[in-house]
């Protein structure tokens, strides 16, 4: 017999999420109208009948960490990153959540960014594919550079792929690390995982990771790290050619049946002054009021400016409903 939780983390890798209430190692949606197409290897089509100009995947979840939970057990068990799970619970102790009740953001507005190929937006730490058949988005968790090993942003494609890839740690890697072979052999101690997606960019690739704690953070030398099972996902379905674009937009704005959300997350300078010292202090943002006007268009009449300023102030990387109506929130 499976427990709770495993039964909840399968039913995110293959199928739809159908929960009733809270309880303890288990999570409810709180949005049950609609699902994430994709979401670390949940795969749920949804019709385009049933989601009209819709920005938005996924649903936010509410969950009660049991004693053996900290954040980066549940982060791996639901295919979140790290940082996601800081931002979105405040003041939680992450290391010693039992008995919270949590927030896992598992709902994100699409990047502005092409919907085509891959695409990574570093201020969320994350990867969203959209497949070339057309198939549903899919997104998931990253680790990424950290400050000094900034991961570039712009556009490339995907130059090639290996399973079971070898590692040539580059001189400056080795500079820091002097006990470093010239090579790391495919394997266990290999940081590349067991899958590599290389890039145009020279020395940059998507891949694998033997220390998945570092998923949803910034501890990389600016490669994409990604969890074992999902790297293999998107390793199965890329291909040479596959375009990546690359973008850093703590600001998003989308429409969900109607409704405008928007999503903000703290500038990666927040990010990492968050993961020191478990909280970050003022930081310039976007223009946050005129991408809601430029969203909102005709329906601007529509929008809480109180909530646009409570998402500015919170930043906790959960979409947020701005318009007024008797919609539910994501």
């Amino acid at each position: 017999m499976i427990s709770s939780s495993q039964a909840i983390a399968k039913l995110f890798r293959y199928a739809r999420v159908a929960a009733l209430g809270i309880f303890a190692g288990a999570a409810i949606v709180a949005t049950p109208y609609f699902v994430a197409p994709y979401i670390g290897g949940l795969d749920v089509s949804a019709s385009a009948a049933e989601i009209p100009r819709d920005d938005l995947i996924g649903t936010t979840i509410r969950y009660r960490a049991v004693r053996s939970d900290t954040f980066v057990a549940i982060a791996q068990k639901f295919h979140l990153g790290y940082m996601e799970l800081i931002e979105a619970n405040p003041g939680v102790n992450p290391w010693v959540p039992d008995g919270e009740i949590l927030i896992l953001p598992a709902a994100q507005i699409l990047p502005d960014a092409p919907r085509q190929g891959i695409v990574i937006n570093l201020a969320e730490l994350r990867l969203f594919f959209y497949p070339a058949d057309g198939s549903p988005v899919q997104s998931y968790a990253l680790g990424i550079g950290r400050e000094g090993w900034a991961t570039p942003l712009g556009e490339t494609t995907v130059r090639g792929k290996r399973a079971d890839p070898t590692w040539t740690p580059p001189a400056s890697i080795r500079a820091e690390d002097p006990t470093l072979p010239k090579v790391v052999p495919a394997g266990p101690n290999n940081p590349l995982g067991a899958h590599a997606i290389y890039l145009g960019w020279d020395a940059y690739l998507i891949h694998g990771t033997n220390r998945p704690a570092g998923v949803g953070r910034r501890v990389s030398h600016g490669c994409i790290r990604m969890y074992a099972q999902d790297v293999d996902d998107l390793f199965r379905q890329v291909a040479a050619g596959t375009s990546v674009t690359v973008v850093d937009q703590p600001v998003k704005v989308g429409w969900r049946h109607g409704e405008l959300f928007l999503e903000i997350h703290p500038t990666l300078a927040q990010v990492d002054a968050l993961e020191l010292n478990g909280e970050f202090g003022p930081g310039t943002l976007p223009d946050v009021m005129g991408l809601v006007r430029a969203a909102a268009g005709d329906e601007m009449a529509r929008v809480d400016i109180r909530k646009v300023w409570r998402a500015a102030l919170d930043r906790n990387g959960v979409p947020q409903k701005i318009t007024v109506s008797d919609t539910p929130d994501a």
